[in-house]
């Protein structure tokens, strides 16, 4: 279904076509074979519940349990000397690790297939009576088939695709007792036993009977055309500054948590913002309201507008609130956020239990209501109140309430660049001089600015997405918050193995990563200061 903004006068209403691939689950299928091959017995699958951009093909072979298939847990594997080599790991949903994630770290570390269940310790409800729905297993966002470039208008591009599609077979299933019940092999950790029945919690990955697992996925990709739907507020005296709602619209289940209440909050806020301006008001800065589509196949319809509009957001967009799930069954505010927007939620804590439909066919009005105790309209209500005072702060304020601009990633820069870094590098025949060189230069032109600044606030994230990575290889770039070999947090795992486990210690990578970012934030620090004649450094050259 499409939603239109028609009836928010003052509104202006378009759409924007994408075009891309989405993959729907053929004839998958999984099995216990014998030791000839032949099938002993079937595991039943819910059609409807597949992961979208999973590799095509077959695996065969013995199973590892990795519990929630996070890096700690395939860790523990390793050092027990349990190979998950060709074979299929099994791996619980949750653990804070993304179905993407699982997918990837299992095909990291050589499996043939992963296979994700839900473990009744983790979903209360009995797992029989839940569909998963689908969980895209692209570990990036956006269309994987253009990534780093949008896909409009039907566009012709050359065939690539994500560096983030996994190349072993995924599958989710209810069934996961019949393969764990039959494992033989060493215990579990204490925290891993989840409450399967008639499982004795073992990792694998021989069977007792001497069966393996046979696993089919035949993912069939189809073009679809989305739609998203974009209504604005133009700013009196800066109008080429924009503040962005979004909300996801689409959903495979019910949806009421993973789309609904976003959307009514979503429309609620355009319909009063516009009420408001027919009674006299007028925004300083534009206001934007966003409802994406393909927003369950990760992010699609918001990631392929941003990389159409790259160049223009990094210089005008100055926030974005995301209204997903803004309501999860609970009377507890969690809010996760850029650093420079700390300052703007001051009554923002972790939420203590996760609303357990998510995903499922009973993400439904009705048991949402039940939660809540006949309290949805309230809460959505008092959602919506917060963030329209953020965003009216936002919108109308003549100086940015954003006064401790770059102190978390000063913190964070402090927290890794400790001593133990200088006596680390020293130890090599390295000299720790040029970071914490390029620290202070940051330091320094970060206190300069004031917050009427706003061409410099607007560009600090930007400031830390990596040069020296590609977006289609890398999409996400940012040296603290991303993900990949270019970040601090990659950096400095790099440099723990120097007294973990020196053999992995590569010493021309680690040099090569150093380099890097110091160099990317050597490069902020002088946009930030913004003045040629003061930056002192040295360059050498070979010849």
């Amino acid at each position: 279904s499409y939603l239109t903004f028609q009836q928010c006068s003052n509104l202006t209403t378009r759409g924007c076509y994408i075009h891309l691939f989405v993959c729907r689950s053929q004839r998958s299928s999984l099995s216990l074979v014998d030791s000839a091959g032949r099938v002993s017995e079937e595991i039943p699958l819910n059609p409807s519940d597949y992961c979208p951009y999973s590799a095509t093909g077959n695996a065969t072979g013995g199973v590892v349990y990795a519990n929630y298939g996070r890096p700690e847990d395939f860790k523990w594997l390793k050092r027990e000397d349990v190979s998950v080599a060709g074979c299929v790991v099994v791996m619980r949903v949750g653990g804070g690790v993304s179905f993407a994630e699982k997918v990837w770290l299992a095909e990291k570390n050589g499996a043939s297939g992963a296979l994700i269940y839900p473990d009744p310790a983790d979903v209360p409800q009995d797992p029989r009576r839940l569909g998963l729905n689908t969980h895209t297993v692209h570990l990036g966002s956006g269309d994987p088939f253009t990534p780093g470039f949008p896909s409009f208008n039907h566009t012709q591009f050359p065939p690539i695709q994500s560096s983030g599609l996994p190349l072993i077979p995924a599958l989710v299933t209810h069934s996961a007792v019949l393969c764990l019940s039959q494992l033989t092999g060493p215990s579990c950790p204490r925290p891993w036993q989840g409450r399967l029945p008639y499982v004795r919690c073992v990792v694998g990955p021989q069977f007792s009977n001497g069966r393996r697992v046979q696993m089919s996925v035949q993912n069939v990709m189809k073009p679809i055309l989305l739609n998203n739907i974009f209504s604005s507020l133009e700013g009196r005296v800066e109008p080429d500054q924009y503040i962005i709602l979004g909300a996801q619209r689409d959903s495979l289940g019910p949806g009421a948590v993973k789309s609904g209440v976003g959307t009514a909050i979503l429309l609620e806020l355009a319909r009063t913002f516009s009420a408001m301006v027919k009674k006299g008001f007028s925004p300083r800065r534009s206001l934007l309201f966003v409802s994406w589509d393909a927003g369950d196949f990760g992010n699609v319809g918001a990631t392929e507008w941003l990389e159409g509009y790259l160049s223009m957001l990094h210089l005008k967009a100055v926030a974005y609130f995301s209204l997903d799930q803004a309501v999860m069954g609970n009377r507890v505010l969690s809010a996760y956020t850029s650093p420079l927007l700390v300052d703007l939620l001051d009554a923002a804590i972790r939420q203590e239990r996760a609303y357990p439909f998510i995903n499922t066919p009973l993400d439904s009005v009705s048991r949402l209501q039940e939660v809540l105790g006949g309290r949805l309209g309230v809460t959505g209500r008092s959602l919506g109140e917060l963030v329209g005072e953020m965003v009216l702060r936002l919108a109308h304020d003549h100086i940015l309430p954003l006064p401790h601009l770059f102190e978390c990633f000063y913190s964070c820069l402090n927290l890794s660049l400790s001593c133990d870094l200088c006596v680390c590098v020293q130890s090599r025949g390295l000299s720790p001089q040029w970071v914490f060189s390029a620290r202070g230069d940051y330091s320094r032109a970060a206190e300069t600015l004031t917050a009427c600044l706003l061409m410099c606030i607007l560009q600090v994230e930007y400031y830390f997405l990596s040069q020296y990575v590609s977006a289609v290889e890398t999409p996400f770039r940012h040296v603290i918050h991303g993900r990949g070999n270019h970040t601090l947090s990659a950096l400095t795992e790099h440099l723990g193995l120097l007294t973990s486990d020196p053999g992995r210690f590569d010493e021309s990578s680690f040099r090569r990563q150093l380099a890097l970012f110091t160099w990317t934030l050597q490069g902020a620090a002088n946009a930030l200061n913004g003045d040629v004649w003061s930056i002192h450094n040295m360059h050498r050259f070979t010849h």
